[in-house]
């Protein structure tokens, strides 16, 4: 659905707001819509026919009609008027995909506010309605092309209940946004090796480990630990060996081994590797150009290093 153009009255900017807000009748913005403004029309034609032909019916119609405009203006104010409005969590996304920014609207009175949406020059919400006493989450879904911190801008909450004459809105801009992750590359390329890949092998031999046992083949682990005997005795599957007290082997994902030269491909490659590793269950540390996220494991981990692509060179 295209969205509209809104009256966003640039004459009166909006300054950045956190924390729960009000509307209050001085914050909220009145005007016909095209089909309140074809209705007038409409009215006046009636009128004119009124007068030129005194039909007492004609007037009749007439005012009613604009009475139930002059009615209905108000009921479309107060549809937004007295909502409380807080801005929610906005999770992560990676370049090319939609952030979904939801906006929490508390209704403290005790009538229902309907077809409530969120409108931004780039996208349209969908109306929700706000039961009495209670809350909902207007969401406002929009497309993030860059990685790095996104904040939307100016958006405004809208409503033409209940007629669809007139058109309520108010601007608003929230200290809100999206961190937006690199779009990982399309195509998977092994692990680099690097220095530390090999020094990993021949470690539980250097330093005495005993055998511990064997573990399922996982991608990445070096040919000299598979346990070829028990291929040869017929066994179906790859088994790697464990030695106790060896360090874990890991892998370091290194932004001088990414086989691209430009930046952005570079960290899609980087941002491929890092959830290929975090599948794999893999160790993996994290080398940018002037910083360094030790090796580690688990969601948290993946997070970090996620985090630290999308922010490479401030964004």
């Amino acid at each position: 659905m295209a969205a509209r153009a809104l009256p966003y009255l640039p004459w009166r900017k909006p300054r950045v707001e956190s924390g729960p807000l009000r509307l209050t009748a001085r914050r909220l913005y009145i005007l016909p819509t095209r089909a309140g403004l074809v209705f007038g029309v409409l009215l006046l034609g009636l009128l004119v026919g009124a007068i030129n032909y005194g039909v007492s019916l004609a007037y009749l119609f007439t005012f009613w009609f604009a009475g139930l405009a002059i009615v209905g203006m108000p009921h479309t104010q107060r549809n937004l008027s007295g909502l409380t409005l807080r801005a929610g969590a906005v999770a992560p996304v990676f370049a090319g995909e939609s952030a979904v920014y939801s906006l929490h609207a508390d209704n403290a009175d005790g009538r229902v506010r309907r077809g409530i949406s969120l409108h931004h020059p780039l996208g349209v919400g969908e109306a929700r309605d706000i039961p009495a006493g209670g809350s909902a989450n207007l969401e406002l879904r929009l497309p993030q092309a860059r990685r790095g911190w996104h904040a939307p801008g100016r958006f405004s909450i809208h409503s033409e209940f209940p007629l669809g004459l007139f058109r309520c809105w108010s601007v608003l801009e929230l200290d809100w946004g999206v961190l937006v992750y690199p779009a990982p590359a399309t195509d998977a390329l092994p692990f680099p090796r690097g220095e530390a890949d090999a020094g990993e092998d021949a470690a539980p031999r250097a330093e005495g480990a005993e055998f511990a046992g064997l573990r399922g083949y996982q991608p990445g682990d070096p040919p000299r630990r598979i346990a070829w005997k028990a291929v040869a005795r017929g066994g179906r599957e790859l088994l790697t060996k464990q030695f106790a007290g060896a360090a874990p082997r890991g892998l370091w994902l290194d932004w001088r081994l990414a086989p691209e030269r430009d930046m952005e491909a570079r960290l899609s490659r980087l941002t491929r590797w890092v959830l290929d590793a975090h599948a794999t269950g893999l160790p993996f540390g994290l080398r940018l150009p002037g910083r360094e996220i030790p090796q580690s494991a688990g969601e948290a981990h993946l997070r970090a290093c996620l985090e630290a692509l999308a922010r490479e060179g401030g964004h």
